[in-house]
């Protein structure tokens, strides 16, 4: 039961990250029905940034708490500029054009990303400083630890304002009304262009987000650590039914606990046959049987909660 239980907490943990990482994913198939699969590497940028900006402000005599909410907010700047630059650069030229070809910029866009980061920041895996207190509380028998707490709080506070945004300011019934449909929202004044830039850029500060919680997490961070990442998000807005924001946080949970329990819970029933050396695995199976049994996802596709 304590293994179960252990499972459980890290699944959470794990599933708030991927449900952060996937909204930016559903916010943008809403609106453009485009799959931008460089947002794993906005994450992987977000990252960095806030491990520069770390390093850069641990000469002054700031306490580490602001030292890594500056951190956060210069890494959300910066990534929300680079999803503007993305948008306008290489997805705006190509919305009217046949959807393979989006497709396959947004591939393109990603290994751009990659090459970059590798050639600014090395191949090698970076520290990533412990700002926080990582003291552990035992629950049950299971370990959780004050960074864990924190991952799963931040994320609920994130994904509860972008819902009342989305639901409740002027901007987000402007995304809602061009997600419905676009020329009808251009004739009642709505900025398409502001509008899907600004989602963009939304979806990339949530990214900058996930990217320190996924670093502060597990101590590192990786030019490449944004790749799989932002495939399991993807596959988490699948499973949740891509376009909906509420899916994308329940795919997000469920990824994380499928993912925890096969390579914790299950491996230990199955004396370490299926352990956590096939974490991976569970993820795309979960992909697999998404799309062919339920390809709308467990809630389906509701246009008017797109964003």
């Amino acid at each position: 039961m304590d293994i179960l239980l252990q499972q459980i907490i890290n699944g959470l943990v794990q599933g708030s990250v991927y449900a952060l990482v996937a909204l930016g994913y559903t916010m943008v198939y809403g609106i453009l029905g485009l799959i931008n699969f460089a947002h794993g590497e906005v994450v992987m940028v977000g990252a960095m940034v806030a491990l520069m900006a770390i390093q850069a402000l641990m000469v002054t005599a700031l306490s580490p708490i602001i030292i890594l909410l500056l951190s956060v907010i210069i890494a959300m700047a910066a990534c929300m500029a680079l999803g503007y630059s993305i948008e306008r650069i290489a997805y705006r030229p190509l919305r009217h054009a046949p959807r393979l070809a989006p497709l396959i910029t947004a591939i393109g866009v990603s290994i751009v990303l990659q090459t970059l980061a590798m050639m600014i920041w090395g191949r090698e895996y970076h520290s990533f400083p412990q700002l926080l207190p990582n003291n552990s509380h035992n629950i049950g028998g299971a370990i959780i630890t004050e960074v864990q707490i924190a991952i799963v709080i931040v994320a609920i506070l994130v994904m509860l304002g972008l819902m009342l945004l989305v639901h409740r300011t002027r901007l987000g019934r402007a995304m809602r009304a061009v997600a419905e449909n676009q020329t009808a929202a251009s004739l009642m004044g709505v900025d398409i262009n502001k509008v899907i830039s600004t989602t963009f850029m939304l979806g990339s500060a949530l990214a900058a987000v996930a990217g320190v919680m996924v670093s502060a997490n597990y101590g590192v961070v990786h030019y490449y650590m944004g790749f799989i990442l932002g495939l399991k998000a993807f596959t988490a807005a699948v499973l949740g039914g891509i376009g909906n924001l509420r899916g994308a946080m329940l795919g997000g949970v469920l990824l994380g606990l499928i993912e925890s329990l096969g390579a914790g819970y299950i491996g230990a029933l199955t004396g370490g046959v299926l352990g956590s050396n096939y974490q991976d695995a569970f993820a795309f199976m979960v992909l697999i049987t998404v799309l062919v049994f339920r390809p709308s996802g467990l809630l389906g596709e509701r246009v008017s909660e797109r964003a």
